[in-house]
């Protein structure tokens, strides 16, 4: 695809993510209403749009309770200041096998497998604007761990989430997964123009040296929408790279716990670092409202029960 800067930009913020990163930091938040809040501080500094994943209040391990992403849903859509609600669908593909020598039966406290309407289960009643599809399966950094996600579970998926009229962000981690992506929209599954979260650094899928970057960045079809980001200290490296080369941009507690060396971020100053290094290189900020124009959003209330 031809590579132009892109002067209209839209911040999304990934509020809390999944990993184990809950006592690592006092600013990763847990409750629902913890993470409703810090996503709408995230939108009060310049995100257009918020990634949320829930977590169990006590431990902050992750969960996939409708309840607690209800009440996320409607803190944020009850608050004074708008913001394009994005829903993780990734939960309930996850696999931690045994030991090398007797990896099955598989280990049963790390393992959650559910079923598409299971997984899906949330969003059909909270309608978000957005919810991810994590389009393969990938190893992660962790040893016996794989996130699943075969072809027939996402055709499944991607199909419900047309149906339900939410849109997909196709979470990309390998240059698999965008081939695998524009199968599905050439199979009618999924709408184009689709939209595409560039993930780089994520142990094991695309490392995010520039050479790979690329790679990814002309993988994808050049009338799609996309985002990238990194992990960690590259956090904001990547928020310059991915305006460089026509993309939008992705912070946030999900993947980056400083702000500085030494110094712990909350999810608004992210977004307010975020702003300033595409401000400072001449690119205008964009509101949840442009970002719905552009996408064909439709911002609706939660399934009245």
């Amino acid at each position: 695809m031809p590579l132009e800067m892109n002067r209209d930009v839209f911040i999304t913020c990934a509020v809390t993510g999944s990993g184990s990163t809950q006592d690592r930091s006092p600013h990763v938040p847990r409750s629902p209403e913890q993470i409703a809040n810090s996503a709408i501080e995230a939108a009060r500094a310049g995100a257009a749009i918020v990634h949320c994943h829930v977590r169990d209040p006590e431990t902050g391990t992750p969960s996939r309770d409708p309840a607690m992403f209800r009440e996320v849903t409607e803190r944020i859509r009850d608050a004074d200041v708008d913001v394009v609600l994005n829903l993780t669908a990734g939960m309930g593909g996850d696999i931690v096998f045994g030991p090398t020598e007797s990896p099955l039966p598989v280990n049963e406290s790390g393992t959650d497998m559910a079923g598409a309407t299971e997984r899906m289960a949330h969003i059909a009643e909270c309608l978000p604007e957005i919810c991810t599809l994590d389009c393969g399966t990938m190893n992660f950094a962790e040893a016996d761990y794989v996130m699943t996600n075969t072809p027939g579970m996402l055709r499944a998926m991607g199909q419900m989430m047309t149906d339900l009229g939410v849109k997909p962000e196709i979470e990309a981690f390998d240059t698999g997964h965008l081939w695998f992506a524009k199968q599905l929209v050439k199979e009618g599954v999924l709408d184009s123009p689709a939209l595409v979260q560039l993930c780089m650094g994520v142990p094991w899928g695309a490392p995010n040296d520039l050479n790979t970057f690329m790679a990814m960045v002309n993988n994808v079809p050049d009338d799609w929408v996309w985002s990238a980001f990194s992990l960690g200290r590259d956090q904001m490296p990547y928020a310059a790279q991915a305006v460089l080369a026509g993309g939008n941009v992705r912070v946030g507690l999900e993947d980056n716990l400083f702000l500085e060396k030494g110094v712990l971020a909350t999810n608004e100053q992210l977004v307010e670092r975020a702003m300033g290094i595409i401000e400072s290189m001449g690119a205008r900020i964009v509101g949840p409202q442009d970002v719905r124009e552009k996408l064909g959003l439709t911002k609706r209330a939660p399934v009245t029960r």
